[in-house]
């Protein structure tokens, strides 16, 4: 009988990774080497491989990236993962290995700044169609879907405002249009909360430069689906594009997953207490962390995402005049971009400067994004630090 899949936590230690045969060692090893020796004569090309080839080309896969894909794999439930050099790699490695010019894909109107801009410039430069829907209700999806479509690419939740996506309604949609595929996001969430591949998404994109990596000093992304999937998205976005994943990057990230879901339980218990102390504080309008009841999305929260995660926003009078106190005054928490450390992190997000670069957002779509976001919001990604210490440090530039 095949034994029981290990449970979260065992498998984000102990999945990818064994002893070392020819020296014990109970770490898994680091491989740098660009290129491998092989006793058996084969093809000079990429299409000559198979699951059975072996090593030949740092390129087309290592050792040591082959690990951290394994574990990844084991969290999310997933039958392969492709590591690349970062999640921006990675979303363009999908976005341009499944679109081609006259196809047309449906993004959220809100989602990661670079992933937002490639799909306004970049995709129709290349003749892709790109629809851009707040896909917070599902039926906006489903009106956007045109003969041509292929992709639907959703973020939940949603950087910067922490919307929520229902994904097991969009993999209903998606599932009465055979030909479309539907690929998420899922930075914000982690395996921890959401595994959107048993949600009806063929694929899963994680940005492992935050929460997975989790110590803010190794970038990379990975893509998880499908074997088959995988596999063509390896010869197409990895070797051909070639954006992969060092080693050694991929080693700092595997180290950093071991204890993602116990990170996960502390950066959770701290969001709330920040969360908490900022939705009581008589300067702060408005507080939106998906474990607040007040979050617009709640009740989709509870049900979609074992872990609310450490993302939140929140909104005062005269941000910008904040942020510079913040940058000069914080001592705990770092005034810096990123997300996802054991460091606290905190940002103001200008909603219009937002929309003249990334968003670009009219009408309803703009009124929507307005609900999270008013005319600007800071967004704090809670690290690992005492959350009395957090609270104290946003005390002391909240008066």
């Amino acid at each position: 009988m095949k034994p029981p899949a290990p449970r979260l936590r065992t498998a984000a230690v102990h999945a990818g990774e064994s002893p070392d045969p020819a020296t014990g060692a109970s770490a898994p090893n680091l491989v740098m080497s660009s290129t491998f020796v092989t006793h058996e004569a084969g093809g000079f090309s990429a299409h000559d491989l198979d699951e059975e080839s072996g090593y030949l080309y740092t390129r087309w896969s290592n050792p040591t990236v082959a690990q951290l894909e394994a574990k990844l794999c084991a969290l999310e439930g997933a039958e392969a993962g492709l590591c690349f050099g970062s999640g921006m790699a990675a979303a363009a490695g999908v976005l341009f290995s499944l679109l081609s010019a006259g196809d047309h894909v449906i993004m959220s109107d809100t989602n990661y700044a670079g992933v937002a801009e490639l799909g306004r410039d970049t995709l129709p430069r290349m003749g892709i169609d790109a629809t851009f829907v707040d896909a917070s209700a599902p039926l906006n999806v489903e009106a956007a879907i045109r003969p041509r479509t292929r992709l639907i690419w959703l973020e939940t939740p949603a950087n910067p405002i922490v919307r929520l996506t229902d994904l097991e309604a969009i993999g209903v949609i998606a599932a009465a249009h055979p030909r479309i595929r539907v690929a998420v996001d899922s930075t914000f969430a982690t395996p921890v909360a959401t595994r959107p591949l048993e949600l009806g998404a063929h694929y899963v994109m994680h940005s492992l430069t935050k929460y997975i990596g989790g110590h803010g000093d190794a970038v990379g992304g990975a893509v998880l689906g499908s074997r088959e999937d995988i596999a063509a998205l390896r010869l197409e976005a990895a070797i051909h594009y070639g954006g992969i994943l060092s080693p050694f990057n991929a080693w700092l990230i595997m180290r950093g997953a071991a204890t993602l879901p116990i990170r996960m339980q502390a950066h959770e218990e701290n969001a709330m207490a920040v969360a908490s102390f900022l939705e009581d504080h008589p300067r702060v309008g408005r507080v939106i962390y998906p474990g607040l009841a007040s979050h617009p999305q709640h009740d989709l929260a509870r049900r979609q995402m074992d872990n609310f995660s450490a993302m939140l926003t929140f909104q005062v009078d005269d941000g910008p005049a904040l942020a510079e106190e913040m940058a000069r005054r914080l001592r705990v928490i770092h005034y810096a971009v990123s997300l996802g450390h054991h460091r606290s992190l905190i940002f103001w997000m200008d909603t219009p400067s937002l929309m003249e670069t990334s968003f670009r957002l009219r009408g309803d779509a703009l009124a929507s994004y307005r609900e999270y976001a008013g005319d600007g919001i800071f967004r704090m990604s809670v690290g690992l630090e005492d959350p009395a210490d957090l609270c104290e440090d946003l005390a002391r530039v909240l008066p």
